[in-house]
């Protein structure tokens, strides 16, 4: 696992050694082992390319990078794990290929020279990477199927620079760093701004399964390489345990795959469903009782799910380690965490993960998660609302217009507990009146709620649509949807985030193109049925999980964010998200951040998803120097 950078400058202009070094220092924490630089200068371009390492595969100094072919004519920076490295090299020693050590780093070069972007296809793994032909002059940046590992790039007055982190890529030279109102709008809509967009207009993001050329004084556009099949109409249904049971053995071999290491690995159990079937099954493939590592909380047992992670260690018999927080310590790290980022970021989940992450490490250097579980077999609350939504429908409309929505827009609603959950759920609900079911997931996706859209003004809308695909099953177009753009720019953004923040790889295989696969020729009638999520699933592992993971709720890895901004970090946010720096934005309404605020507080709305995301936009703003 590493950090990578670099510099294309089509104007002939050496690239400084300084900013290399800057952006080694600047990602040293996703690579502390090595650290190393290559340029090259020639008449009409010159590059650059920087590369931190976590050593996993040949820990070696034979793994360094950059890694340059002997001949000098082929370079490349590579952040990543490919799973398949073996079986691929097999194959190219069989084209008359030399290897001279024995990374997956030296295997995806080669690979790269033979094939070209085609290799990227045969790769099963997660990765960024940058490829580079120096007699030629031209190369492709690349990113894995599913977003795994991050990727941005700028092209600025004649240099094209790209990095691992946002941080590092700020570091490589002067580019403009306007917000841009589109992803600005995306951010405080959806909590997220999907690729190619990012905060800054001069920024992009390579989205997920994609290529981008370069070389020739330019950078060309983008090229989709993969796709996730999608089940058509004609389709037959399969039989039910056939599904489950091919569902299970693409899950051990996922997992298999992954358990490619030359250093100690673990995994995350959280005790939900999705962590659970990662451990039954590492636990399967080792001689050695499997490390796994949860968090729990001395405050709130409804946040606390380490009781049911001990009873899946127990049955698998793990070397269980626990780590019990208290919220302070939580609310202690923020800052720390914000400044880490490099851009905004709305999901306070980042701040448990960091720490998780954090008390892996102590153990293993390569961790397991379950990641990806929810997308691909619906195991959100906003895919069962369709049904709910549906039920709610029928009745009466008198009933439900002068009853019982007065009633719920009445009462208090927050996190905190089980009833003011539960009417924040249906406030949700009510969002989507009568909507197509595309509209209605956006809807209930956002966290810019109905009572805080006058929060933007003057800003174009954001109006996401569905990728097209022969898929006429509307929830699994809906969970496509989810696993090309929220997944990546949310969830896997996230755990590389707090994981690399900590120097930990954090593998995922619920994303192997197998299981993915099997997920998605799926009907959704198998994922979601009256009333419970991850249907399939449940069915796949009964009789190998205890029964209350089985028959247990979704409860996400969460703190009570919201609770702690009606009080622990209320001096922060009144300290940070304060006039100056909201309205240096151009498009955001003060009052109405206050009178959102005030609202939260007082428990007439819950709006805490989005007050989060303004600490970490005003909070990114103000590091950014562009207030004073």
């Amino acid at each position: 696992m590493c950090g990578i950078a670099g510099i294309v400058d089509f104007r002939g202009r050496p690239v400084e050694q300084e900013l290399l070094t800057g952006a080694c220092d600047a990602l040293r924490h996703r690579g502390p082992d090595d650290s190393g630089t290559w340029t090259d200068s020639q008449s009409s371009q010159c590059a650059g390319l920087a590369a931190t390492r976590l050593a996993i595969i040949d820990p070696s100094s034979a793994g360094h990078q950059p890694m340059v072919r002997e001949d000098g004519r082929y370079v490349l920076v590579f952040n990543g794990l490919i799973y398949n490295y073996r079986a691929l090299r097999d194959v190219l020693l069989a084209e008359g290929a030399r290897f001279t050590t024995r990374s997956d780093t030296e295997v995806a070069l080669i690979a790269c020279m033979r094939w070209g972007p085609d290799a990227l296809s045969r790769f099963n793994g997660m990765w960024a990477m940058a490829f580079y032909d120096r007699q030629r002059g031209e190369g492709f940046l690349a990113r894995d199927r599913f977003g795994i590992k991050p990727l941005v790039w700028a092209e600025h007055a004649g240099r094209f620079m790209f990095a691992s982190e946002m941080r590092a890529l700020r570091g490589l030279g002067r580019w403009p760093r306007d917000v841009d109102q589109g992803g600005l709008t995306q951010y405080l809509r959806l909590g997220y701004v999907s690729h190619p967009d990012t905060v800054y207009s001069a920024v992009r993001r390579l989205p997920p399964a994609t290529y981008l050329p370069f070389g020739s004084g330019s950078v060309g556009s983008a090229v989709r390489y993969y796709t996730p099949p999608v089940r058509k109409a004609s389709d037959a249904v399969p039989d039910r345990q056939e599904a489950a049971e091919h569902v299970r053995r693409a899950m051990f071999d996922a997992v298999a795959r992954r358990r490619a290491s030359d250093v100690p690995i673990g995994a995350f159990l959280s005790g939900g469903l999705d962590s659970s079937i990662v451990v039954a099954h590492l636990a399967e493939l080792s001689s050695q009782p499997v490390k796994t590592f949860s968090v729990g909380w001395l405050e709130e047992r409804a946040y606390d799910e380490t009781v049911f992670a001990r009873s899946v260690a127990e049955r698998f018999g793990t070397d269980h380690y626990e780590l019990k927080c208290r919220f302070s310590d939580v609310v202690a790290i923020l800052p720390s965490i914000l400044d880490h980022l490099g851009e905004p970021f709305f999901d306070s989940s980042i701040l448990p993960t960091a720490i998780v992450s954090e008390f892996a490490r102590r153990h293993v250097t390569v961790s397991l998660s379950g990641d990806g579980g929810d997308e691909l077999f619906g195991g959100y609350w906003r895919y069962l609302a369709h049904g709910i939504y549906e039920r709610y429908c029928r009745i009466p409309s008198a009933a439900r217009r002068l009853l019982i929505e007065p009633m719920a827009r009445a009462m208090n609603v927050s996190r905190s507990s089980l009833l003011s959950n539960r009417v924040r759920q249906f406030r949700k609900l009510l969002r989507a009146r009568g909507d197509g079911p595309f509209l209605r997931h956006i809807a209930w996706s956002e966290i810019l709620a109905p009572d805080a859209r006058g929060l933007l003004r003057d800003c174009d809308g954001y109006d996401p649509t569905l990728d097209d695909c022969d898929e006429t099953d509307a929830l699994n177009r809906i969970l496509l949807f989810d696993l090309q753009h929220s997944l990546p720019c949310d969830m896997l953004q996230k755990v590389d985030l707090a994981s690399m923040y900590h120097s930990l790889e954090v593998r995922v295989p619920f994303l192997d193109p197998e299981v993915v696969a099997a997920a998605t020729m799926l009907p959704s009638s198998m994922k979601i049925e009256r009333g419970q999520t991850k249907c399939i699933l449940r069915d796949a592992y009964r009789g190998v999980l205890p029964e209350e993971v089985l028959s247990r709720s979704k409860a996400g890895f969460e703190v009570p964010i919201g609770e702690f901004l009606r009080q622990e970090l209320r001096e922060m946010f009144l300290d940070t998200v304060t006039r100056d720096v909201v309205d240096s934005f151009g498009v955001i309404d003060f009052s109405v951040v206050r009178r959102i605020y005030d609202d939260h507080c007082a428990r007439r709305a819950e709006h805490a998803d989005l007050l989060f995301a303004l600490l970490s936009l005003c909070w990114w703003r103000r590091g950014e120097g562009s207030v004073l």
